[in-house]
């Protein structure tokens, strides 16, 4: 049976700035830089989230919802379900507070990954990526006991990602489109939530490839949908196997649309990414960018896409930059 949970609704921008307060000491101000691609292309900007010091934006989000909890919360210890990058947000958040953490793991993810979550002291769960999607819908896992923080319908958690979306106003307010890779709805959602509340004209893009695009796939129905043909990737961090309705509730309002890339056109996005920038950004995190690069966000800019993390083993990065070379 699924947890009681609270109904959706809109993320305020007293919330985000409150939260802004809240993770001051535990995220960094991540740089907005502007991707130089010579005349022909659009003017697109990289919000660096591979900089936070988990090397990805979840931290935001499990910094947000680790400092709203109840002393009686904190003393049951903690614990969420995690590709990697809100695992090691909540692992992080949790020692930083004392508190115990565990980690229900899809046992496929990055062996970096896996490891920087012990290393921040997070008992590792591993399981399926198909039992991890289950309880993330359940909120529950046999044996696992604890305060249960959702890795992306939590409404702290989503003001804490939406934090991105003021730095990215103060520091391009003359932005036109924001691109976010989709897992589970989380960040795009709390981006959107800022953006849209600063200048709702911005259009909102999300990026998913083309063997996980179930946001695609919804939205073209007008209502949230499976997408059984899933198929895993190096883009580990976003593409789930369908879209939550509550998740397809949050984000329909502040969604322009998707944009949905191969996985050959988010390598190439990588090696770009490495070339003229000298990022090494994970699987997600190029998905923006390879959107950006379909032309089917505009030809305007400035673009932003949001690099939501650089957490990828070094010898899959090599791979790639050897498969992508010439």
């Amino acid at each position: 049976m699924s947890a009681i949970v609270p109904p959706v609704r809109p993320i305020t921008l007293a919330e985000i700035e409150a939260a802004r307060g809240r993770i001051a000491g535990t995220c960094v101000r991540t740089p907005l830089v502007r991707l130089e691609l010579g005349p022909d292309f659009p003017d697109i900007r990289l919000k660096l989230e591979n900089l936070q010091p988990i090397n990805a934006y979840k931290l935001r989000g499990a910094a947000n919802a680790v400092a709203m909890l109840s002393d009686a919360e904190r003393a049951k210890g903690v614990w969420t379900i995690s590709a990697g990058n809100a695992g090691q947000g909540v692992a992080y958040a949790a020692r930083k507070a004392g508190v115990p953490c565990t980690v229900v793991a899809i046992e496929t993810a990055p062996t970096a990954k896996l490891e920087r979550m012990r290393a921040l002291g997070a008992k590792l769960v591993l399981v399926s990526y198909e039992g991890a999607w289950n309880a993330l819908d359940d909120r529950a896992y046999p044996g696992v006991e604890g305060t249960f923080i959702h890795p992306f319908d939590d409404d702290n958690f989503i003001a804490g990602h939406a934090t991105m979306g003021l730095e990215i106003m103060e520091d391009a307010p003359d932005t036109v489109a924001v691109i976010c890779g989709v897992g589970g709805g989380g960040l795009i959602t709390g981006v959107g939530s800022a953006v849209k509340a600063k200048n709702p004209a911005i259009k909102l893009w999300a990026a998913e490839p083309d063997t996980a695009a179930p946001l695609s796939r919804s939205l073209a129905a007008g209502s949230p949908q499976r997408f059984p043909e899933w198929e895993a990737s190096f883009v580990d961090g976003a593409g789930g196997q369908s879209v939550f309705p509550r998740m397809y509730e949050r984000m329909t309002p502040l969604v322009d649309g998707a944009i949905v890339v191969t996985l050959d056109e988010t390598r190439r996005a990588m090696r770009l990414m490495a070339e003229k920038a000298r990022i090494i950004a994970e699987g997600a995190g190029c998905l923006p960018l390879a959107a950006a690069l379909t032309g089917k966000a505009g030809s305007e800019g400035p673009i932003v896409c949001v690099v939501s993390g650089g957490n990828i083993d070094i010898s899959t990065f090599c791979e790639i930059m050897a498969a992508t070379a010439g």
